[in-house]
């Protein structure tokens, strides 16, 4: 069985190339896109098959894609467009770069098999697909025999661990290139209450969910109600993009 320690969101994954350039997006991001949507024909389950599946399409989707960045995230996820752009803009895209929060204080253990009747333990860092992760053109070319056209599947039956550790078992197990760890990607295994409010500028990625049997979410005030917005992430991006038309303008923070 897959270890819990691995498993990260369910729901339809996207992938989706991002490219900074210096004038950006202006000072709004770009308002919901249509037609990005891509049916990957995997199961819906929350199976380490049916996540690995998913990734596998998101993976070749980037690589025809020609663009600079690979970025996942979870549909519980928050992204702040503005702060990822310039995070990205930050690291060149042709060198290995793979960003992103581990969601252990430790490397995953795990077996590998190298053969039909040879297994042997390995190690490695992995950032939590339920905080979103990225990774540069230039080390996604590196990842390609392990990733790439069908192979992604069975790299994931050779460690029987779900999609985000695979992962992080491609980059820091296979080619030796070590996970940049930021402190503004988040997901629901941390107590997100913790992130202040005058900080969420910076952050690159929010989430929602549970956390000690208790709700956990961004404590920020707003024009909607917890009843109203639960994840609170219409409020955090009134809090963010004030100007957005669907935002009440008379709200204050």
């Amino acid at each position: 069985m897959a270890s819990p320690e691995c498993v990260s969101g369910s729901g339809v994954r996207l992938g989706k190339g991002l490219e900074p350039s210096k004038g950006g997006w202006g000072p709004q991001p770009p308002a919901l896109f249509t037609g990005n949507v891509v049916n990957t024909n995997c199961s819906a389950a929350h199976s380490r098959q049916a996540l690995s599946c998913k990734m596998a399409v998101e993976f070749d989707h980037f690589m025809e894609s020609g663009r600079k960045w690979f970025c996942h995230v979870d549909d519980d996820n928050y992204v702040n467009v503005r702060a990822l752009l310039r995070l990205l803009a930050s690291y060149p895209h042709t060198q290995d770069v793979y960003i992103g929060k581990p969601s252990l204080d430790r490397p995953i253990q795990a077996t590998e098999r190298v053969s039909e009747n040879t297994m042997r333990p390995v190690h490695f860092w992995f950032a939590t697909g339920g905080a979103g992760f990225c990774i540069s053109r230039g080390l996604a070319l590196k990842m390609s025999p392990w990733a790439s056209r069908g192979h992604f599947m069975n790299t994931a039956e050779r460690i029987r661990l779900p999609d985000d550790c695979t992962i992080g078992y491609i980059v820091e197990a296979l080619l030796g290139v070590p996970l940049i760890r930021s402190g503004l990607f988040h997901s629901h295994l941390e107590n997100l209450q913790q992130v202040p409010a005058s900080e969420l500028h910076e952050q690159v990625t929010l989430s929602y969910g549970m956390f000690e049997n208790k709700r956990n979410a961004i404590h920020v005030k707003g024009p909607f109600s917890v009843e109203a917005d639960p994840s609170r992430f219409r409020s955090i991006h009134c809090h963010l993009y004030p100007d957005t038309p669907w935002c009440p303008h008379t709200s204050i923070f």
